[in-house]
């Protein structure tokens, strides 16, 4: 016959000091746990199903001696009647977490799928158009609505209103609600399919985008008219005019030039190395710089406070609309960024410059996997010969109808 265990007292429960498992009496199995930190709190040790558990019950002093008992005494019915209270309380706290996770708004899961995706945009322009259009478009029509509850309905109440006027904007929303749905879903947030899916979905509710409206490309100057506006350019003074001309001169995108530093510049070897994270297909890509190109970098002042090349009045990179603005006031119906259309027009209609060296001269990403894979080399040598070549014409319009000779490539 099992010993019986002296009741203690509320008094008796309050002086236990010592560390370890004390038995307090009137309800077998009912013990004191005192830490060595001073601690203490009750469970239950008992049976449940053959197997020895302990069931906590609460600390102390906040759970009394007598809260402690009528616990252990429904813990022990409960068992009685075949339940095991362990396993019970994890369902109600599983339930809870589901409970509180399923609440989580659009909103929300547009905020923390952004931060998760951070890592993966090439630069933090991007980053910020990318949460910036789902802040603009999606959030003010369904920023509230709990992403456990967004359907199809929710996802065109979104989209409809600027698939028409907005094409290309619209198509990438509901790239990144797709993006964010899908977060979800994986993160226990939501259950079920995606209905931000274009494929076998929207599809079959939505026009196809590509018969909507074509994308309108950046405006361009023809080639033959490069001549007479780098003569006229050449005449403007200003940081802009100069970073305009060095954006022709490299056929380089504006970004890339706005934020070049000099730690990139290599003036002695006439080479200017863009690091991969401000490239647009996150490769370094090493620009050869023509002698006019040079003359401008060695023309342009220094500032301590500044690393930039081309650097704005308080020492920041120049802004897009800084240098965009040269173009509106020579009176030209072309924007920075076309310039590398007018240098790639150049190369097909004046040249005979094999393909990949123009599209390896723009940083251009290889479309067919096969040939990425077996091109090792960056063409640097031809490529060097190109932009100088492209400088030159600039500057001196050839006799109508000339042809790069194919001699001339090979050396």
């Amino acid at each position: 016959m099992p010993k019986k265990v002296k009741e203690l007292s509320a008094t008796e429960i309050r002086r236990i000091e010592k560390p370890g498992r004390h038995a307090v009496g009137y309800i077998s199995g009912l013990l004191l746990v005192v830490k060595e930190s001073g601690s203490k709190s009750w469970i239950l040790r008992t049976l449940v199903g053959g197997r020895r558990r302990s069931i906590g019950l609460g600390g102390y002093p906040e759970t009394s001696l007598a809260d402690a008992r009528e616990k252990a005494k429904a813990a022990k019915r409960a068992i009685r009647q075949g339940v095991d209270p362990v396993e019970d309380r994890r369902a109600i706290r599983r339930a809870l977490l589901n409970g509180h996770a399923m609440a989580m708004t659009f909103a929300e899961a547009a905020r923390r799928c952004h931060e998760k995706k951070s890592p993966e945009f090439k630069n933090e322009k991007h980053a910020k158009q990318w949460i910036a259009s789902v802040n603009r478009y999606a959030v003010p029509v369904i920023g509230a609505v709990p992403v456990a509850e967004i359907d199809l309905q929710h996802i065109l109440s979104v989209l409809e209103p600027i698939w028409h006027e907005k094409t290309e904007t619209a198509t990438r929303l509901r790239q990144r609600l797709e993006a964010i749905l899908s977060w979800a879903t994986v993160s226990g947030y939501r259950k079920g399919d995606n209905p931000a899916r274009w494929r076998g979905h929207l599809d079959a509710v939505l026009p196809q985008p590509g018969k909507l409206k074509k994308v309108k490309h950046h405006t361009a100057l023809p080639w033959r008219e490069i001549n007479p506006f780098m003569q006229d350019l050449r005449k403007r003074e200003g940081t802009a005019a100069r970073a305009l001309e060095f954006i022709i001169l490299t056929a380089a995108r504006s970004g890339e030039v706005r934020h070049a530093v000099w730690d990139e510049i290599d003036v002695g070897n006439k080479v200017w190395t863009i690091p991969g994270d401000r490239m647009k297909n996150g490769n370094p890509h090493t620009v050869p710089l023509s002698d006019q190109a040079v003359k401008i970098l060695k023309a342009l002042p220094r500032f301590e406070s500044s690393p930039y090349v081309f650097a704005a009045a308080r020492g920041g990179p120049l802004s897009d609309m800084a240098i965009s603005a040269v173009c509106r006031r020579m009176g030209v119906d072309a924007v920075p960024h076309g310039f590398r259309s007018t240098f790639r027009d150049w190369c097909s209609e004046s040249t005979n410059y094999p393909r990949e060296v123009a599209e390896m001269a723009l940083a251009h990403t290889i479309d067919s996997k096969v040939e990425a894979a077996y091109r090792r080399g960056d063409l640097y040598n031809k490529r060097q010969k190109l932009m100088q070549q492209w400088a030159d014409y600039c500057d001196a319009v050839p006799v109508a109808g000339t042809v790069t000779p194919i001699r001339e490539v090979a050396k």
